[in-house]
C-alpha cells in the first residue's frame, strides 16, 4: 500500500484529480477511510431556520453588527518597519519585534496565507490550513486569468519536515484553506481534525479523518486540540445561486492545550462575540494567530466584514481572548488578495490600528516562511 501510495503521489503532477482516481482503482490503492465524529456533552451546533436547508449550519451570532472600531481615513500611512518593491507591494516587514517570554514552549512556523506549522512543548507536530500551492483543481484552472486569485508560489516544505507531521487541521473547506493535492502528499500517517460534514471531500485512500462540531475536543499525543467557533460560511461550488453545498460543512478555529498553554488559531472569520465566548472556556490565550486580511475595505464587497476581521476588529478580537501574544496572518507576498488592496496593505493598515488602538499585548510580525518561539 505504502509504495503504491508513493507512486500515485509522484504521478499527481502530471495526472488530473480524474485521472488520478482512475489510477487509484486500476492499481487498487482504494481504502476506505476511518471516519469518527467526535462526540461530547459540550458540543455546539447551529442549524439554519431557511426553510428547506434545516440541514445546513449557521453562525451563533448570525444577525451581529455593532463592530466596535472602524478605521475611516489615512488608513494605510507608511511605515518605516516595512520595505515594498512598490506601493504596499512585495514587501518585507523589517521591525523589530517584541520580545516574548512566556515559556509557552509553543513554535510556529508561517507558510503563507492561513498556513502554519506548530510545534508544541511535548514534542508534537501539527499542520494548521497546509495549502502548498493554488487553489484546487479545476478552480484553479478557472482562475489563472482572474487578477487576484493566483498568488506567487510559497516556498516548498522539505519532504523530511512534513514526515514529522502527527496532526493535520482544516478550519473549513473553502479552496485557500483546503487543497486535496496536499492532503495526497501529506498521506495517510498523521491524524486528520477536521468540521462537520468535511470527510466527504476527502478521496478514499485510508485517511485517518476526526469531524468534530464546535467546543469538542481530540488528544493527539499530549496536546489537546479544541474545535470552536468562527464567524463563517462554507462551500465548493462557485456558481452563483447555486446552492447544493452553500453551508454543508461546518467551519470554525482551533485551540491547542499543551502543558497548560494554549495557542488559538482563528481560522477565517468575521469580528463577533465569540471571542469572549472562547475566552469564558479557556480563560486568557497565550498566543493566538488571527487573520488581518481579505477584509472589508473601498475595494472588496460590503458583506466582506460579515466574515473576515479587519486589522482593527483583529485587535479587538484579541483584547476580547485575552491574548498575551498574536501573530497576525493572512497578507504577504504568497498569499491571496481577496478585497485587499495590495500584498500587504492589511499590515499596513494593522501597523496603523495598533498606533491608534495601542494593545497591551505584544504582535510579532513574521514574514512567510519565519518561526516564532513563545
Amino acid at each position: 500500500m505504502t509504495s503504491c501510495l508513493k507512486k500515485l503521489s509522484k504521478q499527481w503532477t502530471f495526472l488530473t484529480p480524474i485521472m488520478a482516481t482512475v489510477s487509484l482503482v486500476v492499481t487498487g490503492c482504494a481504502t476506505t477511510n476511518k471516519v469518527t465524529q467526535v462526540d461530547s456533552d459540550e458540543a455546539v451546533i447551529k442549524y439554519s431556520n431557511e426553510p428547506g436547508f434545516e440541514d445546513r449550519f449557521r453562525n451563533i451570532y448570525g444577525g451581529f453588527k455593532a463592530y466596535p472600531v472602524t478605521c475611516t481615513n489615512d488608513c494605510y500611512p507608511a511605515s518605516t518597519d516595512i520595505e515594498c518593491e512598490s506601493d504596499m507591494q512585495n514587501c518585507q516587514f523589517v521591525g523589530n519585534n517584541p520580545t516574548v517570554n512566556s515559556h509557552t514552549g509553543f513554535n510556529v512556523t508561517w507558510l503563507g496565507h492561513a498556513s502554519f506549522i506548530l510545534n508544541t512543548a511535548s514534542g508534537e507536530q501539527i499542520l494548521i490550513d497546509p495549502v502548498f500551492g493554488q487553489f484546487d483543481w479545476p478552480v484553479n484552472w478557472a482562475f489563472r486569468l482572474a487578477e487576484g486569485f493566483n498568488r506567487n508560489e510559497p516556498a516548498k516544505v522539505g519532504g523530511d519536515k512534513l514526515a514529522q507531521t502527527d496532526a493535520v487541521v482544516y478550519s473549513h473547506i473553502h479552496y485557500d484553506h483546503f487543497n486535496k493535492a496536499d492532503i495526497a502528499e501529506l498521506g495517510t500517517k498523521p491524524e486528520y481534525l477536521v468540521p462537520l460534514g468535511f470527510a466527504e471531500h476527502f478521496p478514499n485512500r485510508g485517511y485517518t479523518i476526526n469531524e468534530m462540531a464546535w467546543y469538542t475536543s481530540k488528544n493527539v499525543g499530549k496536546t489537546s486540540i479544541h474545535f470552536v467557533p468562527a464567524h463563517h460560511f462554507s462551500n465548493r461550488i462557485w456558481v452563483p445561486y447555486l446552492y447544493e453545498d452553500d453551508n454543508a460543512t461546518l467551519w470554525g478555529g482551533w485551540v491547542f492545550e499543551s502543558e497548560g498553554k494554549t495557542l488559538f488559531f482563528a481560522g477565517d472569520t468575521g469580528y463577533s462575540p465569540h471571542f469572549k465566548d472562547i475566552k469564558a472556556r479557556f480563560g486568557e490565550i497565550d498566543v493566538c494567530l488571527l487573520p488581518i486580511a481579505s477584509y472589508f475595505s473601498e475595494t472588496s464587497p460590503k458583506w466582506y466584514r460579515k466574515v473576515h476581521t479587519t486589522p482593527e476588529d483583529a485587535i479587538v478580537a484579541a483584547q476580547d481572548l485575552g491574548c498575551k501574544a498574536v501573530v497576525p496572518w493572512g497578507y504577504g507576498n504568497a498569499s491571496w488578495m481577496m478585497g485587499d488592496k495590495t500584498s500587504h496593505s492589511a499590515l499596513f493598515r494593522l501597523m496603523k490600528m495598533k498606533q491608534q488602538l495601542n494593545p497591551a499585548m505584544p504582535w510579532v510580525i513574521l514574514n512567510e516562511g519565519e518561526r516564532a518561539s513563545f
